[in-house]
Parts: C-alpha cells; sequence; structure tokens
C-alpha cells in the first residue's frame, strides 16, 4: 500500500509517499521511508507522530493512503520574540 510520510525543519521539510506492506505500523514506515538518516536529529522516543494531524502511537497500524506526520518539539527563543509588556494599557 502506498502511504506519505513527511516532517520539518527549519528551512527544510519533505513529504515522501513510500511503499509498505499492508498493516505496516508507523514505526515501521518510518523506518522504511530512510527519514531517520536524512534527518539523525529525529528522537521517536521523545517526538509525537500523527497521522492526518491526530496523535498516534508508533504501534499504529495504517490505512492506504495515510500520511504519517512526525511532529518536532515547538521551541521560541525570548530573545526573538517580541515583548508584550504594556499591550492593551491606556495610560493616556
Amino acid at each position: 500500500m502506498q502511504v506519505g510520510v513527511a516532517y520539518s525543519e527549519a528551512g527544510q521539510q519533505i513529504w515522501l509517499t513510500i511503499e509498505v506492506p499492508d498493516e505496516s505500523t508507523v514505526r515501521q514506515t518510518i523506518d522504511r521511508s530512510g527519514i531517520l538518516k536524512s534527518f539523525p536529529t529525529i528522537d521517536l522516543e521523545t517526538q509525537k507522530v500523527g497521522v492526518f494531524g491526530r496523535l498516534v502511537k508508533l504501534d499504529t497500524a495504517l490505512q492506504p493512503g495515510d500520511r504519517v506526520e512526525i511532529y518536532r518539539p515547538i521551541t521560541c527563543d525570548p530573545q526573538t520574540v517580541p515583548r508584550r509588556d504594556g499591550e492593551g494599557d491606556d495610560d493616556e
């Protein structure tokens, strides 16, 4: 069956369509895709995964046409985020 695998990092994203055996799991599909070699920073023990935007476990069986998504942690750098101090205050 055909399924997709998607992952995105700052400035780089990938979406693969691959052929996997019927009843393949999310983990088997990610392993088979080779995406872990292209993005060695992916840690499936800590990062969440989903199918079409719905969180799933790595042992979830896939259906034909599913899109596996590997989510990276969302982080923000306090040095680059504008401060909101005083927003909405009317001191005039």
